[in-house]
């Protein structure tokens, strides 16, 4: 069978695989990684597969469709996110409208958390959404396709909600998690086959790079946190090391002009020992040419760094979100503010970079937690830091939570983000309105990154490290264009 995979037109460079879809600052756009998993997937079962990524190839609707035609396939597949939903549904339609004979389907967090709500309210144009881990659904949803199933005869396929002909809308039973991860194909494979790499980028990575999993699913309970409440799961289900270091070497030979891997493990280095493991293998193997980097928790120890750099790991993304210890025990964090200041000097000490992520509004935030925050990223002083307003989405515990308290201002998932695609917050309390916490994040990005210390760091940084010059130079181009924009007064515009 012939299957479009799009990830669909919606804003310039908006990335919907980003844990907080947006159009960044930075200029970072995001791989669509799980949709190229599931089209690798997919050819692996013999299906003949277009993927596309529109944000990313700069086309729209028109292209899209035109591409369409031409391909002619039987089944499209849609990326979504939240405050793309009704663009990513409309796409959906069009796409049927135009090629007739076409079963379209939606995958993503956002259908994960609402697969019957997200087909009630679509119009019919949109036969059904797969749940979940959705590689194995679209592979035997494709199989019953090309077995002459309709939307009458498909209640078998655990992981999808669909419509009926009487337009009924049914979810199945969900599907269980694939334990064999060795199983799926290389993403870096789908990536060579389908896709231009060059317009990829990571504020804190060195370009080009190749993104990447180890492993699926999160064994920490974060209210926040989406992927594993609505897509994979909290049990960390690994790949074999072998497999991995396999994939290392493939990039390191097929893309030459990468220079990283990023890890998008949730947590990378939940297994300490497995985080070893890998280390010596990847010197074992002579597979440390290309450096990496790689979601991290803040607790890791020295002796795990420094054998970690010596495998060429070069950098830690860490989500700290917060210096006061009561918010981080409120999010269900699991870490002390004393482990993080010692991560920070042992990360130094190993020649680890380090992204620091802080997030403001969390639950009993005050203005005073708040510039505890700011403060504890000024003292830690991260490589690079970003700091954002909460942004809760459905299917997390804090969406929840603070739909329970009336705390959200909006049902309408379009304002999850601006009209130019920047994160906005829809979270106000009787104490923090998302105003005040917009306002926050512009003030603490200014008196991070205006610090003479961090300026003159960053300039040292530029000519001894000049592999980092090119990362640097490029985020600053999009990043500081708006540092100084003035924030809009009773707006959910968010400037993080």
């Amino acid at each position: 069978m012939k299957i479009l995979v799009l990830n669909p037109p919606f804003l310039p460079r908006f990335s919907r695989e980003s844990r907080s879809p947006a159009v960044t600052k930075s200029g970072t756009l995001y791989y669509p990684m799980w949709l190229a998993y599931a089209a690798g997937y997919l050819e692996k079962q013999g299906h003949k597969v277009m993927l596309l990524d529109a944000p990313a190839a700069g086309i729209g609707h028109d292209t899209v469709i035109a591409a369409a035609r031409e391909f002619g396939p039987r089944m499209a597949v849609l990326d979504t996110s939240t405050p793309s939903i009704d663009n990513d549904v409309d796409m959906a339609c069009r796409l049927k409208k135009a090629l007739g004979d076409l079963f379209t389907v939606v995958v993503g967090v956002h259908v994960s958390a609402l697969p019957g709500e997200t087909m009630a309210s679509a119009p019919p144009g949109l036969d059904a959404a797969a749940f979940g881990e959705y590689d194995a659904t679209l592979a035997e949803l494709a199989g019953a396709l090309d077995n002459g199933a309709d939307s009458a005869h498909l209640e078998p396929v655990k992981g999808l909600a669909f419509r009926d002909r009487a337009g009924h809308v049914h979810v199945n039973e969900p599907r269980a998690y694939i334990q064999d991860l060795d199983d799926i194909p290389f993403v870096s494979r789908v990536y060579k086959k389908h896709l231009d790499i060059h317009p990829y980028f990571y504020g804190h990575s060195r370009h080009p790079l190749v993104v990447i999993v180890t492993a699926r699913g999160c064994p920490f309970h974060c209210t926040y946190c989406v992927v594993p409440q609505t897509l994979m799961g909290h049990r960390y289900r690994k790949r074999s090391i072998g497999s991995v270091v396999e994939e290392f070497r493939y990039i390191a030979e097929k893309f030459p002009e990468v220079k990283e891997i990023m890890i998008e493990d949730d947590t990378l280095t939940a297994d300490r020992g497995r985080c070893r493991e890998f280390a010596r293998a990847l010197i074992d193997a002579k597979a440390t040419r290309v450096p990496w980097s790689a979601n991290a928790r803040a607790d890791v120890d020295f002796q795990t760094m420094r054998l970690m750099k010596k495998a060429n790991c070069r950098l830690f993304c860490v989500g700290f979100e917060s210096g006061d210890q009561r918010i981080l025990d409120n999010i269900k964090k699991a870490t002390r503010v004393d482990v993080i200041r010692q991560f920070m000097k042992d990360a130094r000490r190993a020649g680890i970079l380090v992204h620091g992520c802080f997030m403001v509004g969390n639950r009993g935030e005050t203005r005073e937690t708040l510039e505890t925050t700011l403060r504890f990223a000024k003292e830690l002083n991260p490589d690079t830091a970003q700091f954002y307003p909460i942004m809760v989405y459905p299917g997390t515990s804090d969406y929840a939570y603070f739909r329970d308290k009336g705390w959200i201002v909006t049902e309408d998932f379009r304002k999850w983000i601006t009209e130019d695609g920047l994160h906005s917050s829809v979270v106000s309390n009787p104490d923090l309105s998302y105003e005040y916490l917009v306002d926050f994040c512009d003030r603490a990005r200014r008196e991070f990154y205006l610090r003479p210390r961090y300026i003159l760091g960053k300039g040292i940084q530029i000519f001894t490290r000049p592999g980092e010059a090119k990362r640097i130079l490029k985020a600053s181009r999009t990043f500081f264009s708006h540092l100084f924009r003035p924030s809009l007064k009773n707006t959910s515009t968010s400037t993080c």
